[in-house]
């Protein structure tokens, strides 16, 4: 090789820029060759140029975008895709999957190697971003948790001391576990999700690996994979917040814990623990009061259906029904009812499993079946305290619907969830639980069934469809060609081009004729079919409108309601 090719390209640059003299660069063309590196990569690891001027100086030369990976947490980088193995070979971490195009992060440019490696094992499209090495490397340590103990680390001035619960289950063998690197290791995790908005999180044993997934805006997402060997000694730990028998892994359990957070502020969690068959299963459910918004104008009510639930509201007696899957907002909808409720004058009592939300001025009570206080026994307590308005936390049973729906007839605005689909379905799910039809036609004032949608991202483009295709879909020939239609996309802001979640809704008002078809006990069919001819719109008539606002795609929207 002559000087003249010695000193082109990215070496002529170095020495243009002043970051290397020339005999530098030649003696690291000569390394690298022997070392069968390119230059970049040798340069990095011999930290001969700082990683991040070459970083700038390679996008410049090679006309690739650079990317900050200071602002990038590694739990969000699309898991499964990229072998360990792969990613550490070429040093690739795998930033975003927009459908079939995966977006990687490289510090080498000229690894054209690394790319197709990354197209034949995923079958994906691959488009790269260059990012700093030294950061490169700390983010595969993370995302491949290399250093499980470092790896979900408190941040100093965040979560503060863990709080477990007194409990017969805290002997010598917790205090042993204090000192165990499973403890900052599940401080970490807890903060991390906490910090993510999670509501749930998934502690899962598998055959060959240990995983723990969080639920973010409705839907699950790998957090980290640490080692097998913490497995059991992080279940240890869960169990021990939690006041459960650590010793018991045979049958499932349930427990609670406290996380204190701040001076005077904490966070309750409910564990569930389950034996499968590669070890126990640990699922967490975050009860943030504090992220938890009360405001009726922020749960994505349409005008009309916001009017229904004020007015049903308003009524001195009645039963208000919020029904839908578990994690679909059912019991903040209640809770915006009674903050609007909520003044010196009205005496307000809930019964949860558990509370919540916080509402200063309510009395608030966690039922415990274990010691004698069900929904039920408490909702008959409630009626000897001289209650204006009543909250059950769920309708499970006969026994409780019956004294729901007692309440409901004799003066009192009683206000629970039941997990039925539709407004429809409610009426007949109380008819199959036994309860008369004349009682439920003289009671239910107000049936919410909602769901919850993930909002787009300010990254969201526009897309079109054939006319025939928004028909199709149940858009209104009326508004076709008067709205826009967005999809996600996927930013450095979010995770898959959504950022948090919003309410679609069919708010049923029981009209005189629904008492009538309600009377005569008609099918949900029948029920549904009313209600439409009263005006009244089915979560997809919501769910549409969403779209046409641009607040949510319309992907989003089947995903819940086809």
């Amino acid at each position: 090789m002559d000087d003249d090719d010695a000193l082109a390209g990215l070496a002529r640059e170095l020495v243009d820029s002043g970051l290397l003299h020339e005999w530098q660069v030649r003696q690291a063309r000569k390394e690298a060759e022997r070392d069968r590196m390119s230059l970049v990569a040798w340069l990095a690891r011999h930290r001969l140029v700082d990683s991040h001027r070459l970083m700038v100086l390679s996008g410049q030369l090679f006309g690739l975008p650079c990317f900050d990976l200071a602002q990038f947490d590694p739990g969000q980088a699309p898991s499964g895709l990229i072998s360990e193995r792969l990613a550490r070979m070429h040093r690739v971490l795998p930033l975003r999957l927009q459908g079939n195009r995966l977006h990687v992060a490289v510090s080498d440019p000229t690894n054209q190697q690394a790319i197709s490696d990354i197209q034949f094992s995923t079958g994906l499209c691959v488009e790269s971003v260059l990012v700093d090495d030294d950061l490169l490397g700390k983010a595969l340590d993370s995302l491949f948790a290399v250093a499980a103990t470092d790896l979900l680390e408190a941040p100093e001035g965040g979560i503060g001391n863990l709080d477990p619960r007194e409990s017969e289950a805290r002997t010598a063998q917790y205090d042993a576990a204090e000192d165990a690197p499973a403890v900052r290791f599940v401080q970490g995790v807890l903060v991390r999700a906490i910090q993510q908005g999670a509501s749930d999180l998934h502690f899962e044993p598998q055959e060959t690996h240990y995983r723990i997934r969080c639920r973010t805006d409705g839907i699950l997402h790998e957090l980290a994979r640490p080692p097998m060997q913490l497995a059991g000694r992080i279940s240890i730990r869960l169990k021990v917040m939690a006041g459960m028998d650590i010793a018991e892994r045979r049958r499932a359990q349930d427990g609670r814990a406290r996380l204190k957070v701040d001076e005077g502020k904490f966070i309750d969690m409910r564990v569930n623990t389950l034996p499968v068959l590669w070890g126990e299963k640990i699922v967490v459910r975050i009860l943030d009061s504090s992220s938890s918004r009360l405001g009726i104008d922020a749960l994505g009510f349409e005008a009309d259906q916001k009017a229904l639930y004020l007015s049903a509201l308003k009524r001195p007696q009645g039963l208000i029904l919020v029904t839908g899957p578990t994690g679909m907002g059912k019991t903040l909808t209640l809770y915006s009812g009674l903050d609007i409720l909520n003044t010196e004058g009205v005496n307000i009592l809930t019964a949860e499993d558990p509370v919540e939300i916080s509402l200063p001025g309510a009395c608030q009570v966690n039922v415990n079946p274990r010691q004698g206080l069900g929904f039920a026994q408490a909702l008959r307590a409630f009626l000897r305290q001289d209650p204006d308005v009543i909250m059950v936390g769920e309708i499970r049973d006969l026994e409780t619907a019956e004294v729901a729906i007692k309440a409901a007839q004799t003066g009192h605005l009683v206000l629970s969830t039941l997990h039925t689909g539709s407004a429809a379905e409610t009426l007949e799910r109380l008819r199959n639980m036994g309860v008369p039809a004349f009682n439920i036609a003289t009671s239910v004032s107000l049936i919410i069934a909602q769901r919850l949608v993930r909002r787009l991202c300010e990254c969201k483009r526009e897309v079109r469809l054939p006319e025939k295709a928004l028909l199709d879909e149940g858009f209104p020939a009326d508004r076709i060609g008067h709205f826009r239609l967005f999809e996600n996309v996927g930013c450095g802001n979010c995770r898959d081009g959504y950022r948090g979640r919003i309410g679609i809704h069919e708010v049923v008002s029981i009209t005189p004729e629904l008492q009538q078809l309600i009377l005569r006990e008609g099918n949900s069919i029948e029920m549904a079919a009313l209600a439409r001819q009263e005006g009244f719109s089915d979560l997809r008539c919501s769910g549409l409108s969403k779209v046409m606002q641009g607040i949510t795609s319309l992907a989003e929207v089947n995903r819940v309601t086809v």
